[in-house]
């Protein structure tokens, strides 16, 4: 028989049911369908779509370029973001200034920032080419050319998520034990050999732990591609997340768009829990 903890755990097992499950294994039924808005009915067709999404190089291409953006972007945002906690945990002047500085890009809408850099970028009106343009160096066409929109929505995405590594990497360094920087002081190391020997290894875990957040959320990246250049020029930065948009939500095929994500999920899945098990293997030394 069921304890009465069991019963306690019952609403919040039926609200995952409601919530994670049902829309899992309902869009695993539509994606063995050809529904689309124009139609009624799930009509079985096997696996078409799922053969559809195989020969599709518009999706395959779209996943690269996931890829790539995501694997930059993340770098630098750890980049950065450990330098900036670093600095306010050494306890600069203004530290606590700073702290609250680094985190308002983080604080604001996606979509509004957006929209903010769109302008920031304008080839003609945005003060970016101004400033450039002080220096000799003429307009660059930052969401007009494949190269400049690439590099647009990345300086957005860094601009935007460094904090959150800022934040997770100082909330790291501020648990770390005192007893290894007494010893390594003791035995006359330097700054960076600290660094590299003591802080870095401890940080360890928590890396980990930052990297494979934000490659997760950096995964699904859908509302800056889609405000700052709405894939463009051309398909420059269509994501797997935009080109789904796309095929459900402007072609209204739905059963294939279906088919589409649920790929795009487990070829994240595999992706991601490779990716943790090389970083434990590289950063711990074990397994993950």
């Amino acid at each position: 028989m069921l304890s009465s903890k069991h019963f306690f755990l019952l609403p919040a097992l039926l609200t995952l049911v409601a919530i994670i499950l049902f829309p899992l294994l309902f869009t695993v039924r539509v994606s063995f369908s050809s529904w689309d808005v124009f139609q009624s009915g799930l009509d079985f067709i096997g696996g078409k779509n799922y053969g559809r999404v195989f020969a599709d190089e518009r999706f395959w291409q779209s996943l690269g370029r996931l890829s790539l953006l995501s694997v930059i972007s993340v770098s630098l945002q750890y980049t950065l973001g450990f330098a900036l906690a670093l600095a306010v945990w050494k306890q600069v002047r203004g530290g606590r200034f700073l702290r609250v500085l680094f985190l308002i890009p983080m604080m604001t809408t996606p979509v509004v920032m957006s929209v903010i850099w769109r302008t920031v970028f304008h080839e003609s009106l945005g003060p970016v080419n101004d400033i450039l343009g002080m220096f000799g160096i003429g307009a660059v066409p930052w969401l007009s050319s494949a190269t400049g929109a690439f590099i647009s929505v990345l300086i957005v995405e860094v601009w935007q998520w460094t904090p959150f590594m800022f934040l997770l990497l100082l909330a790291g360094l501020v648990s770390l034990p005192r007893e290894p920087y007494l010893a390594a002081a003791i035995d006359g190391a330097g700054t960076w050999r600290t660094f590299w020997q003591v802080t870095f290894p401890l940080m360890a875990p928590i890396t980990i732990g930052a990297l494979i957040i934000r490659l997760i959320e950096a995964s699904k990246i859908m509302d800056t591609v889609y405000v700052l250049t709405s894939g463009g020029p051309g398909t420059a930065t269509e994501t797997s997340s935009y080109y789904i948009y796309i095929r459900g939500l402007r072609d209204f095929q739905i059963g294939y768009s279906a088919a589409l994500s649920l790929v795009y999920l487990v070829i994240m899945i595999i992706s991601l829990t490779v990716i943790a098990k090389l970083l434990m293997r590289t950063l711990v030394g074990k397994d993950g």
